[in-house]
Parts: C-alpha cells; structure tokens; sequence
C-alpha cells in the first residue's frame, strides 16, 4: 500500500515538472515571438523612413539649380571612373544633364566607347578615354591626354571599383583585388589627379563612392581591434602608412587563414575593408588638402549610395542606379562648397 503512494507521489510530481516544462516552453516560445515582432516592427520603421527619404530626394530633384547657385559651366570638366555602367554611369549622365563636360572612363575601350555614345547622342558632352585605375601605364597614358586636351578636371569622382560577394557570401580567393582596386587604385588617381586639378574660386571637387559597410563605428561590422579603431579615428594622427599597414595586415591574415581571429569586419569582409580604408584615407585627405590657398581649394568627401541594383550585387539591391548616383552629383555641384572630410548617404552627413 506503501509502495503503491509513493510510486502515485512520483507520477504526479513528475507530471507537474512536464508541466512546469511545458509552461517554460511556452513562455520562451512566447518571448522569442515578441522579440520577432520587435525586430519585424524595427525593419518596417527603418523601410518607411528609407521610402520617406527616398521621396524627399526625388522631389529636391525636381529642383533646378538657380543661376546663382550654378558655379559650373560646359567648360567645367567632370571625371568620373568605372563609369561604363551601373552608378558610374549614372552619375556621369547626371553630371552631363546639369551641362557639364564629363569624361567617362572604362578599363574596356569598346564598352566604354559604346556607353559614351548612348550619352553623346542624347545630346550631352561627353567624352571617353580607357582608364585602368591599378595599371600605372593606363593611369600615364591617360593624364597625358588630359594635359594636352584641357589641361585638367574641376571635378573628380571616383566609382571604379570591384565586389565578389553576393547574398550571405564571404569569400576571399579576391581579397587583394579587392583591396587593390578599391583602396590602392582609388588612391592612385587622387594622386594623379591633384597636381591636374583646375584652381577656380569655388574649390575644384572629389568624390569617393563608398559604403556603410566601411564604418570604423558601425555597430555591426566595425574593427574589433579598439586600439586600431581609435588609431584610425584620430584625425590628427592619422597617416597613410597606418591605412596601409592596416589593409596589408589584413590581406597576410587572409592569405594565411588567421583573418577570423584578427577582429575583422564579419559581413562582406574583403569589401568592407577596402571602403574602410577609402572612407579614412578621405578623412587623411581632407586634412592634407585644407591648407592649400584659396583659389587652389581641393573639397573631398565620400559617401555610400546604398544598396543599388547593378551588375556588382548581383542585381540583388534595393536602390536604383538613379537615386544611387544622386548624392555624388549633389555633392560635387555643392553651392558655396565648404563641406570637405566627410561621409555621407542620402544628401545627408553620416558618421565614420
């Protein structure tokens, strides 16, 4: 009789603990919903604010310069690099819209051929010369011919660039061209192109196309080295070698399979450094350039046109070319320009 209680006792109180289970389990089930239905809420928030925005600039679009505010002419000389497609593209016929002269430059002649002439027979003045922005005989051959077709540029806006990574990818068989492309052949042709610069009372103009995903700060793709973040914050101390020993570092760490350990950017990695290293390598600039005197002002600014649907995601983005190219138009025809050393998305500043 004994026994039989105790075996009752035990039967009821393990049905108690599948209850209290169970109850637990629902009770989890029913925080981790919650928190689904914040995050849910938190992403249609940040679409209706990027909509909102988005609107906003396609109106201030509509917007005509006024005469006063048009310090440009047909005489004033645009470049813009990797402009065969996508945002360069764009950005190259927008400037031409606004009655610029543009030289479009391309690695491939044919293709860079044939993407001017869709602009020239609308009417629009514009120009093509080949460009590889790592090659230095490219880079010679073409700031040869700018000096005796012109002399130099106002304007200078660097797009070419390249990705390999789509959707959830994080590949590194390309990191160093990656890195080379988008940091080194970036760097190249501010070199080349500052001593070509035309001096004019509104400041001759460059403008890096880059992305959030470079942010020193970002909350969830930044540096994890805090040392090195900080390194790379402090304007004042900031220096090319540091840039460069940083990408370098990365790249031996990538070669080596130590890059995970290294504290690194975790989403499109090889990408996200390389526009790091141009969003600071702008800053660096900035600073170098503010002392030149006026008339001979040099303003460069960098900024991240968004998730654009072009042939470098894959088609995969959200942006369309049209709007991705707005901000580097607007900030290379700035009225007044005395905007120089910063990030910006959406004609709007942005920290590093």
């Amino acid at each position: 009789m004994e026994s039989q209680r105790e075996k009752e006792k035990e039967k009821d109180s393990e049905r108690e603990e599948d209850t209290e289970s169970e109850n637990d389990e629902r009770e989890e089930e029913r925080e981790c919903q919650k928190l689904r239905d914040r995050q849910k809420e938190k992403r249609e928030r940040a679409k209706e604010r990027r909509e909102k925005r988005r609107q906003q600039i396609s109106l201030l679009r509509t917007i005509p310069y006024s005469d006063h505010q048009r310090w440009w002419s047909a005489d004033t000389i645009a470049l813009v690099t990797g402009a065969n497609r996508g945002i360069g593209f764009e950005i190259a016929h927008q400037l031409a819209m606004h009655g610029l002269t543009v030289i479009l430059t391309s690695r491939d002649v044919a293709v860079g051929e044939e993407s001017a002439k869709v602009l020239q027979e609308g009417g629009l003045n514009v120009l093509f010369h080949q460009l590889d922005i790592v090659d230095p005989s490219s880079i010679k051959v073409f700031t040869e011919w700018l000096q005796q077709n012109g002399g130099g540029v106002d304007i200078l806006v660097n797009n070419a660039g390249v990705n390999f990574n789509h959707g959830s990818d994080n590949h590194f068989e390309c990191a160093e061209q990656v890195i080379h492309t988008n940091y080194f052949g970036t760097k190249n042709i501010i070199q080349a192109m500052i001593p070509l610069m035309r001096p004019s009372s509104s400041g001759a103009r460059i403008v890096n196309v880059s992305s959030r995903l470079g942010r020193i700060n970002g909350r969830q793709n930044r540096i994890g080295d805090l040392t090195l973040r900080r390194q790379l914050e402090d304007v004042d101390s900031l220096s090319e070698e540091l840039i460069d020993r940083t990408v370098t570092s990365f790249l031996e760490q990538v070669k080596d399979g130590s890059w995970t350990s290294g504290g690194w950017p975790q989403t499109y990695t090889d990408y996200s450094m390389s526009k790091l290293a141009v969003n600071t390598y702008t800053r660096l600039m900035a600073k170098m350039l503010s002392d030149r005197p006026e008339g001979q002002k040099i303003y460069i600014n960098c900024y991240c046109p968004g998730w654009v649907k072009t042939a470098m995601t894959g088609w995969a983005g959200h942006t369309s070319p049209e709007e991705g190219a707005d901000t580097a138009v607007w900030l290379a025809l700035l009225p007044d320009q005395v905007v120089t050393g910063k990030f910006f998305a959406e004609r709007r500043e942005v920290s590093f």
